[in-house]
């Protein structure tokens, strides 16, 4: 994992004191907050609904577990003893008291942690596979290059007031784990025809009120120019993003109107000033960053413990769990295991800090110290032997972390919608909830198979529910919740955005509405089809039917 090194600590804690002292003048009504307001949001505080919210980065997704026990000690002093994992790799905190939130980034400095940049019109954390370094499928680690990204990013002073905020996604395999065809940015590695490792970059993808699939600027960039690519690209944004409106103001906006062909041509003509200069990192500081994510001496075992195998075919739920939660691992006799943040009836991607101390030291017992945060809200321990998966997962099922559901129906995304954010129209949370109460019946979720679920309070997406197989929007109607669902949404390699099934349905309809969808598919599937296969078989057609034919 990388380590901070003088300048950055010395930039955290710089920061961490100047916000302690711009606090100190708003708590004395010397700023007002609407002084005080840009200054709070570039450390990452939010005035929600009820309290302020503090969202802290994590980078690529990737935690130690001395990092871990910080975020669970935050949470028992300063909050309501849990965190909030985002679909943005981050945390958040919802019930701080403003006086402390100086004490709060100064604990987390002591961590090597900050809240840089997950707000406002900036390069916001970059996020990544949350399998990085482990995964049997990947080419190359790509928190490296997140690292080499969040370096060049942090505190840039030409793109720290961008017209928009800005987010960048990176993965190092062909089955795309980090959704980044639906970022602003999106990189994913490949290698050419000389079997050189680089990366097609994409640009353009998004959500929110209008969403976009990223387009190829470039089918492949070789990985030593990464960054004065990225510098064109940001310099383009900054000429030609419109700041005369804030829902015209994306980047996507801005390819979609002059066209992908103009766009690459502004990027390349804007590169070509700078190829090969000073921005690109001189192969002794990439040397220097890549050895910070030099993989685990991990012992090289059979492909296949027997203990392993013997203990799933004694224990059904063993089994169950080890089906859905488990993926390969590229050293052999190895495992990477999935923590589900969504049991029946949670709130998902909330831990306690009980639970969040336990996942530390079950990683220092299991997983190298390792920890990961997905952008679909779970944890993951990347580096487990094939021999520990039981004693692991009966640890896991003691604190309430081993539903056996990642990647089906109760597997469900959800922004914390109108319980928290001060711009949701809508609840997400109670909807996610009584979804995994209807199907309470784990053998029925098995069967259902692969099934992703993504809920948004408001036209913002948060939820990511444009790219769910199935996604909902939440939706204010003269003062009542109805929700909007889309079907046939993808965020993997094969990114889709859903089409709007029909009419909207009321919060007390919107859950039969999902499980009249759900049933649909099993009902007219062929052997081995998918969710997303039925969809792209037969269309909306099915769903409408059974959906509002009797309407």
């Amino acid at each position: 994992m990388y380590r901070y090194d003088e300048f950055d600590q010395t930039i955290v804690d710089q920061r961490v004191s100047q916000f302690r002292d711009q606090v100190a003048r708003r708590l004395s009504g010397e700023l007002s907050e609407d002084e005080f307001k840009p200054l709070r949001l570039m450390n990452g505080l939010y005035l929600q609904l009820h309290a302020y919210m503090l969202r802290v980065a994590i980078p690529y997704g990737t935690l130690s577990s001395r990092q871990m026990r910080r975020l669970a000690d935050v949470a028992r002093r300063y909050d309501k003893d849990y965190g909030h994992f985002t679909t943005r790799q981050n945390i958040q905190y919802n019930w701080p008291e403003l006086k402390d939130v100086p004490d709060i980034l100064l604990d987390l400095a002591e961590v090597e942690m900050h809240a840089f940049q997950t707000s406002g019109n900036c390069i916001r954390n970059v996020t990544a596979d949350q399998f990085a370094g482990a995964a049997a499928d990947e080419i190359e680690d790509p928190r490296i290059y997140g690292e080499i990204i969040r370096q060049w990013s942090t505190l840039h002073p030409e793109f720290s007031f961008l017209p928009r905020k800005f987010k960048i996604a990176i993965t190092g395999s062909p089955n795309d784990r980090a959704a980044v065809k639906v970022h602003d940015i999106g990189l994913r590695m490949l290698l050419n025809d000389d079997g050189e490792p680089g990366f097609e970059v994409m640009a353009g993808g998004g959500q929110g009120r209008t969403p976009m699939i990223a387009k190829t600027v470039r089918a492949f960039l070789p990985k030593e120019h990464l960054l004065s690519y990225l510098e064109a690209i940001l310099r383009v944004y900054n000429m030609y993003g419109r700041r005369d409106n804030m829902y015209k103001a994306r980047i996507k906006i801005l390819v979609h109107e002059i066209g992908i062909e103009e766009f690459s041509a502004k990027v390349e003509e804007e590169w070509a000033h700078m190829k090969g200069t000073s921005v690109d990192l001189p192969e002794e500081e990439e040397h220097r960053i890549r050895a910070h994510f030099a993989p685990p001496l991990l012992e090289v075992l059979p492909m296949y413990s027997p203990e392993f195998e013997d203990r799933k075919r004694e224990d059904a739920a063993f089994a169950r769990w080890a089906r859905v939660n488990l993926f390969p691992h590229k050293t052999p006799g190895h495992a990477i295991v999935n923590l589900s943040l969504k049991p029946e009836g949670g709130v998902p991607g909330d831990a306690t800090a009980e639970q969040m101390e336990a996942v530390a030291d079950l990683s220092d017992q299991y997983s190298q110290g390792e920890i990961r945060v997905t952008h679909e809200q779970n944890l993951v321990l990347p580096h487990v032997k094939q021999a520990d998966l039981y004693a692991l997962w009966q640890s896991l099922e003691s604190l309430g972390l081993a539903t056996p559901n990642v990647g089906l129906v109760t597997d469900i995304i959800s922004c914390p919608g109108m319980d928290y954010c001060s711009l949701a129209t809508a609840r997400s949370i109670p909807v996610a909830q009584r979804i995994t109460e209807r199907f309470d019946d784990i053998a029925r979720v098995h069967d259902v198979g692969d099934l992703k679920i993504k809920i948004s309070g408001c036209i913002n997406a948060c939820g990511h529910h444009h790219v769910g197989h199935i996604g909902i929007l939440g939706v204010d109607k003269k003062g009542e919740e109805f929700y909007q669902v889309t079907l046939g949404g993808d965020a993997s390699e094969n990114a889709a955005i859903g089409k709007i099934v029909g009419p909207a349905f009321s919060y007390d309809d919107v859950v039969d509405a999902v499980e009249t969808i759900v049933n649909t598919y099993v009902e007219t599937r062929e052997d081995g089809e998918r969710f997303l296969d039925t969809y792209a078989r037969l269309g909306l057609e099915p769903f409408k039917e059974k959906l509002y034919g009797t309407r």
